[in-house]
């Protein structure tokens, strides 16, 4: 009787491992993907922050954590890379959320027109951000043939620099990362807009509740989980922005429109032997990226509302 009971007792243990086996070899592609791909970078960055060097040869002698110290005390670039990249990052972040929840609402109605609006609003999510940043850079051109100063031709206003002023270089950048990305994020409320109970909004009607106040205590909280996931991807991606800056003013004109990672590609890739700097302003960048996610997890997660 105990032979048995034991026996029994090891053939549990033994499919209760297999099962742990056979749990983490399903993993096992994913985790070796996040370690080659992820955390080896992100080591790797971390190291090479600590020399000084450049592309060709990054180990040409030890600094420690004197490339630190140069971005946050000596090297005024980087502090007006912080500043600039902070500017996009809080107008894209409200100008995204707010216009993709507004644009949901309206399109939520089942019109003809709101077909070919979703359809309009989620082609330009589609294009490389290279070639929206060329057909911008064109409609804010210089000369008259730009669309923007050409229309203001028509009433006699006078042609603007606008990609060459610093007042206006980060507006136009700004814009057109919007008119980029608001279908995308427009349609992702508009689905979680149609998933929310129509019995809740008949119940309100019933109550005698008003649009707004019905928009305010069921609408929003009910979108809150949608929203909590847009304000992370949109901060961690508006962070990281290059390719539309890049290409549209280079972070001029003078530096009133270098974020980060043009203080990062600049360091690494302009100047000799900085490829420390750049690495150290890397990881203070995904220093800046963590604690973000860690402070909107910590003090916004409790408001979000999950049925």
């Amino acid at each position: 009787m105990l032979n048995n009971t034991v026996t029994q007792s090891n053939l549990r243990r033994r499919i209760k491992l297999r099962s742990y086996l056979t749990s983490y070899v399903m993993i096992l592609p994913a985790i070796i993907f996040l370690l080659i791909f992820t955390i080896y970078p992100m080591g790797k960055l971390i190291q090479l922050s600590l020399w000084q060097g450049n592309a060709a040869n990054a180990y040409k002698k030890f600094q420690g954590l004197e490339n630190y110290r140069q971005i946050l005390t000596v090297r005024r670039e980087f502090k007006n890379a912080l500043i600039n990249t902070g500017v996009y990052t809080a107008a894209i972040v409200v100008l995204l959320i707010s216009f993709s929840v507004i644009f949901a609402v309206w399109m939520q109605k089942d019109r003809k027109i709101n077909n070919l609006a979703q359809s309009a609003f989620f082609v330009p999510h589609l294009v490389a951000s290279v070639s929206c940043a060329f057909i911008w850079s064109w409609i804010f051109s210089t000369d008259t043939s730009g669309l923007m100063n050409a229309f203001l031709k028509l009433f006699g206003v006078p042609a603007r620099n606008w990609l060459g002023s610093s007042k206006t270089a980060m507006i136009c950048i700004i814009v057109m990362n919007t008119w980029k990305s608001i279908g995308y994020y427009a349609l992702i409320i508009l689905s979680a807009l149609k998933s929310i109970p129509a019995e809740i909004y008949e119940a309100a009607r019933l109550d005698g509740s008003h649009n707004s106040k019905t928009f305010l205590k069921i609408t929003l909280p009910m979108l809150s989980p949608q929203l909590f996931m847009l304000l992370i991807t949109i901060t961690t991606g508006s962070f990281k922005v290059f390719d539309s800056i890049r290409i549209m003013t280079n972070g001029g004109p003078g530096t009133s429109t270098q974020v980060l990672c043009m203080f990062i590609y600049e360091f690494a890739f302009n100047r000799p032997n900085s490829l420390g700097l750049a690495c150290a302003g890397g990881v203070m960048l995904m220093l800046i990226l963590i604690l973000i996610t860690l402070f909107d997890f910590k003090s916004l997660e409790k408001k979000v509302h999950y049925q």
